[in-house]
């Protein structure tokens, strides 16, 4: 009889060391799957990294372009203002040489006639430059638009990675890591 308790013992024992086993291998299991869910977490969050640097390089170099073609236009007004004062200069020399009233009105004339030219080319500088002036004026509101959407994407991609973790942090409050 006594043999009969030792050997239902032993086997009892037995299966409790199986059944420990058996746990154990499924937690390890278990593990295992958390561990890949997390390096393919990982993963995606890299990539979403690498996407976003690319992005924000892209804008920078877009900005780059648009503060060149900014400066390209702040040049052509400087140009267009140095033609503007020698247009002054040279009404103001046309002006001086008016001697007598007779060949006055002749020289008025011909004066009025080149301001008059000097005007309508100070009118077409002054669309160049209101023109420019639009064009800067549209990149800034471009460059504004497309930070507006890169903020928003930068806060859909927190909500996704804050959505994306909670399963492992669900598993982490039910198996916590010594």
């Amino acid at each position: 009889m006594l043999d009969q308790q030792f050997m239902r013992a032993v086997s009892s024992f037995e299966g409790i060391i199986l059944s420990q086993i058996s746990t154990k291998n499924r937690l390890g299991a278990r593990l295992n799957y958390t561990v890949q869910a997390g390096i393919i977490i990982l993963g995606l969050i890299a990539v979403s990294i690498l996407v976003l640097l690319l992005v924000l390089s892209s804008q920078i170099n877009r900005i780059s372009s648009v503060v060149s073609e900014m400066n390209t236009h702040f040049t052509s007004v400087s140009e267009q203002m140095e033609n503007m004062n020698r247009y002054i200069d040279t009404m103001g020399k046309r002006v001086a040489l008016l001697e007598n009233i007779d060949t006055q009105t002749d020289v008025m004339k011909h004066s009025m006639n080149s301001i008059v030219s000097d005007m309508n080319t100070m009118q077409n500088a002054v669309f160049g430059i209101s023109g420019h002036v639009n064009g800067v004026r549209n990149n800034v509101d471009n460059i504004s638009m497309t930070m507006n959407q890169m903020d928003i994407e930068v806060v859909n991609m927190s909500r996704d990675i804050h959505r994306m973790g909670k399963p492992s942090r669900t598993l982490n409050s039910i198996f916590p890591f010594p």
